[in-house]
């Protein structure tokens, strides 16, 4: 297991056997590393304690046993991502759920079932099909025809880990499946920390129409996933009661307000409008050339950051009470100092 969890923290980290063997000044060779790498040999507690520095994790979890693996991995994509890169972002989604999937075994309470909707995944072969696949969670999961306050809290109620990481721009968020021996695969949903709060939010739902839909025919899947994200966050009818049927134009003011009261981009909401017919591409063209010529970039008045993943934190603090685990555990889990967890125990000084 030593190796495994080397490799997998040596790839998190972004580095070659070389540049780890650089890191820990070549305390030992790059040929060295690959065979612990291989379960070959195993280093001495001097070097071991020097390659758990130079990855940043503690010693511990070099050599912890971990049976996980990710399955049916899918990229959400905003460029060309290099396979270095994939690497990184595949062995940060490992560690973050070896952890996560640690303390549930510790405190005994297994993973949430996934809830996946009556029918899915729905056979989707036009873009109104991917909006009544939005309209059928949105029914199985009784979330009427209002916005959704939070994202993520609703995707981890009924299931689905969701994880919040530091990825290359290259990479929007993805889904994958976790897989361990006996047990039923996990699914989880990841979304970048570099990213807006609108941005992750539609990546959330984008990526839970690749999890319940099943594309049918020479549809694109991405544009198909986009419309059920579009029509999750912003109900056809409720939408339509707030902004009217047909529009010419609309004024900066009412974008912003309509667009906080979705949790959604000034951008895809425009997109949303053309889509439902309320306004033509020409007035979209016009809004984008004019008021929103640097919405794609830039987000106008961008929400607060309210869509933070909880739960594992919960998970943990509540097995650091209960006495399930110490302190420098607790730490350890949250990848945060003792001190820094001692206070979020003891709340803010009276």
């Amino acid at each position: 297991m030593f190796g495994e969890r080397l490799k997998l923290a040596r790839k998190r980290s972004g580095l070659s056997l070389r540049g780890l063997a650089e890191a820990i000044d070549h305390a030992v060779s790059a040929q060295a590393i690959g065979r612990y790498e291989r379960g070959e040999m195993l280093p001495g507690s001097a070097t071991a304690l020097k390659l758990a520095k130079a990855l940043g994790v503690p010693l511990s979890y070099l050599f912890s046993p971990s049976e996980i693996r990710l399955e049916g991995v899918e990229f959400r994509k905003t460029a060309a991502t290099r396979a270095q890169e994939r690497a990184m972002v595949e062995a940060a989604v490992l560690d973050s759920l070896d952890r996560y999937l640690l303390v549930e075994d510790l405190l005994e309470i297994g993973s949430h079932v996934w809830d996946k909707p009556e029918g899915a995944p729905f056979k989707v072969a036009t873009f109104d099909d991917a909006e009544n696949a939005a309209e059928r969670v949105r029914k199985a999961w009784n979330l009427g025809g209002d916005a959704i306050p939070n994202m993520t809290e609703l995707l981890e109620e009924h299931g689905i880990k969701v994880l919040k990481l530091d990825f290359p721009l290259s990479v929007d968020g993805l889904t994958c499946r976790v897989a361990r021996p006996d047990q039923e695969k996990v699914p989880v949903i990841v979304g970048s920390v570099a990213k807006s709060v609108e941005r992750r939010r539609f990546t959330l739902a984008h990526e839970l129409g690749h999890m319940v839909m099943a594309i049918d025919g020479d549809l694109d899947e991405e544009k198909a996933c986009q419309r059920f994200a579009s029509a999750l966050l912003m109900p056809r009818k409720d939408l339509l009661f707030e902004v009217g049927q047909r529009r010419h134009a609309f004024g900066y003011a009412e974008i912003i307000e309509i667009k906080r009261m979705y949790g959604v981009s000034a951008a895809a909401l425009i997109v949303r409008l053309r889509d439902l017919g309320v306004i033509t591409e020409g007035t979209l063209q016009t809004v984008f050339r004019g008021v929103g010529r640097t919405w794609r970039k830039a987000e106008p008045e961008p929400l607060p950051e309210n869509e933070e993943p909880r739960r594992f934190q919960r998970l943990v603090l509540r097995a650091l009470a209960e006495d399930v685990i110490s302190l420098p555990k607790a730490a350890e889990l949250l990848r945060k100092s003792t001190g820094e967890v001692s206070r979020i125990m003891s709340g803010p000084a009276e």
